[in-house]
């Protein structure tokens, strides 16, 4: 689950990290008296999305003065702002945080995130923050420097200093500076937090240490734990489909191709959506019903992807181990009978009851192609929706 900025600064603040004073705005209209407990006639108008490359689409603006916040304030709530994460068709504008502008006499980059791999906890750290840290990661790698935390042993002096090696502080920055770095790395343990990033971090020209920008996501299966994260999440920056999803706790992830895909388990998932482009299409969706589904729960993620105008073709693949395939040939009959399902529909069963679920697959009525492995599923829906 990723939150807003503003969000991001309030749990920074909570650990002891520091950020810029800012307010959020949700109406024009509580501009004039959330400012007045701002200390500043520079501000920073910041639109509030759950997108990266903000800056470089208009939505981040320096503002001198009350008029010149005034103008650029109705100027983007609501516009629909287009950055290189949104896609063409952008992102409305629902919320704007003002702050107050500081001065900047470096930017760097820190970030702390879940290395599964390693079963570690990683730094990233980089003395070229801002804007184009997609482009220095590109073209000059050796300026990012990684950090790994074994979080049995946790942090240590030598790893911090190692962290904010790149930034060339002096020692009371150093100080400030690994304040920050035990406030992500605690984050990331006490809120099960997957990613902590500031960018940029920045040194003022009066020499302070200040989190000027930041975004977090959180393990959604941990969320459970934490109310008081969950609570931060934003209906309007989902897709709807992934929200459905959601209240039947179906894994569901839109993308952008012609090929509905279900199955259950998430490898069995990632290896459907590769034969797929292996054979020249693309994936409508990752859709993980997973292992104990019920026939209602199939049945729901079968009208979630039908609900995607993009769907040309459906590909369930169904490895039966604790599902039982008779299960899930059920409720997808249920689901296409009740929404006059118009597009290719190949199937593939194995394992608990796959004798029992072609059966019933057989006696649907339905225009169902049967494959015999996902080699043969991947190539016929291919074929089918050509």
């Amino acid at each position: 689950m990723n939150i807003h900025e503003h969000q991001a600064k309030e749990i920074l603040k909570e650990f002891g990290a520091p950020v810029s004073n800012g307010v959020v705005i949700f109406d024009l209209k509580e501009i004039d008296k959330k400012i007045e407990s701002l200390k500043t006639d520079t501000y920073v108008v910041k639109a509030q999305i759950h997108a990266g490359g903000r800056g470089k689409g208009g939505g981040v603006k320096l503002a001198k003065g009350l008029a010149s916040l005034d103008f650029e304030a109705k100027k983007m709530m609501g516009m629909q702002l287009i950055t290189h994460q949104t896609g063409p068709e952008g992102k409305e504008v629902k919320r704007i945080y003002i702050e107050e502008a500081s001065e900047i006499k470096k930017e760097f980059y820190l970030s702390c995130l879940v290395d599964r791999a390693t079963s570690s906890i990683a730094f990233i750290s980089s003395d070229q923050g801002g804007m184009d840290i997609e482009k220095v990661a590109e073209k000059t790698p050796e300026k990012i420097i990684t950090t790994k935390i074994d979080p049995t042993e946790g942090l240590n002096q030598k790893s911090i200093n190692e962290i904010l090696n790149p930034f060339k502080l002096n020692e009371t920055q150093t100080i400030e500076a690994g304040k920050v770095i035990h406030a992500l790395y605690k984050i990331i343990l006490e809120k099960d937090a997957g990613l902590v990033e500031i960018n940029p971090l920045i040194l003022t020209k009066d020499d302070r240490i200040i989190c000027l920008d930041a975004k977090m996501n959180f393990d959604d299966n941990a969320l459970f734990r934490h109310p008081e994260i969950f609570k931060l999440r934003d209906l309007n920056e989902e897709d709807p489909s992934e929200i459905e999803a959601s209240k039947h706790d179906l894994a569901y992830i839109k993308l952008n191709g012609s090929i509905g895909c279900m199955v259950n388990g998430a490898g069995l998932a990632m290896a459907t959506m590769d034969i797929i482009k292996l054979y020249g299409s693309e994936p409508a969706n990752f859709l993980d019903v997973g292992g104990g589904a019920s026939k209602e729960k199939v049945s729901a993620a079968f009208k979630i992807i039908l609900s995607d105008p993009n769907v040309k073709g459906i590909l369930i693949n169904i490895f039966g181990g604790i599902m039982r395939c008779d299960v899930l040939a059920q409720g997808v009959v249920d689901a296409a009978q009740e929404s006059k399902i118009n597009v290719p529909l190949v199937v593939r069963l194995a394992g608990t009851n796959f004798k029992e679920g072609q059966e019933i697959l057989n006696n649907s009525n339905l225009k169902i192609l049967s494959a015999t492995d996902l080699n043969d599923a991947a190539k016929k829906i291919v074929e089918a929706i050509k």
